[in-house]
């Protein structure tokens, strides 16, 4: 089959193809991020590179069997100022629309993140599909709701595959079953107030040394380190190997030893999307994070392309 993947970032789109079981005869992709390109092209040299979506109409490419895309999220998700359509960012959907109409192949899937009815209705009544819901957690350990318009016919919810975030960590302990959804910006790191506060950064809790016991945690308690990351007073651990519940109640947290408080690892944010360990390297870690952020959880786009019949 020929592939356009638009928006096509670090190709995950690809991945997932191959992991589906879609025969390739050609792939184009559409991306600007240099980045992005860069690991793409490691990974598949044989792509066809297009650069900007704009650009489309100057395009020489073969009729596609498969148009596959997220368009940028930003002025749709509920973690920004919801500028919807307004946003420069988002007016890319309308692009895809014009792709799509253009070359009509036989099957098309577009990705974006839950938003405002009013919006995903623009987005319904321009594609002639109702969005599948569907999140990550299902096959992957974070938690990522995502919308999934495409005419692949009888797609359903992926089989619940059990992997939780004690599954994918190199080392260290963890407070839940799942990460929190990972994004663009997980580069820019956190800290030990707004993770407890926001829940908007996955952190890994990693033992250090023994302290004292019966000491609680708290604000006046943490201190940087050589480590990259903050130590704090930890929590006691059982005999089991598990620790006891993390929570904000001051109370709650009695000490047994000292903890790292450290960022997800590059290789960790690759299993999140379930993407082959190392499939970023050759980047920076902050553009490695990115790229993940802007990713697509693959083994979901690889359950819808499943349904595809070729």
């Amino acid at each position: 089959m020929n592939i356009l993947s638009l928006f096509d970032g670090i190709s995950c789109g690809r991945v997932a193809l191959e992991r589906a079981g879609v025969p390739i005869n050609s792939y184009h992709a559409s991306e600007i991020d240099k980045y992005a390109i860069q690991v793409a092209q490691k990974n598949y040299p044989d792509a066809v590179q297009l650069g900007g979506i704009n650009d489309w109409r100057s395009w020489n490419i073969p009729q596609p069997d498969i148009i596959m895309g997220g368009s940028p999220c930003q002025g749709f998700s509920f973690a920004g100022k919801q500028l919807a359509f307004n946003d420069p960012r988002s007016q890319l959907f309308f692009k895809f629309v014009e792709i799509l109409n253009h070359y009509k192949p036989k099957y098309f899937l577009l990705e974006n993140v839950r938003m405002k009815k009013e919006y995903q209705d623009v987005i319904s009544g321009l594609l002639g599909v109702e969005p599948i819901a569907i999140n990550s957690a299902l096959v992957s350990a974070q938690s990522r709701l995502r919308y999934y318009w495409t005419n692949i016919p009888s797609v359903t919810q992926p089989t619940d595959k059990g992997i939780f975030l004690k599954d994918i960590i190199e080392h260290g302990v963890v407070d839940k079953d799942k990460s929190y959804c990972i994004d663009a910006s997980y580069w820019k790191g956190g800290n030990l107030k707004s993770y407890f506060e926001k829940h908007r950064r996955q952190l890994v809790f990693q033992p250090t040394q023994t302290s004292e016991r019966g000491r609680r945690l708290t604000a006046d308690g943490t201190r940087r380190d050589d480590h990259n990351g903050i130590i704090v007073r930890g929590y006691e651990t059982r005999a089991d190997g598990k620790t006891c519940a993390l929570t904000t109640v001051q109370k709650d947290n009695y000490v047994t030893e000292d903890f790292i408080i450290r960022k997800l690892t590059p290789i960790e944010c690759e299993r999140l999307q379930t993407l082959p360990d190392s499939f970023t390297d050759g980047i920076s870690n902050a553009q490695r994070y990115k790229a993940l952020g802007n990713g697509w959880t693959v083994d979901v786009i690889a359950h819808i392309l499943s349904f595809i019949i070729i």
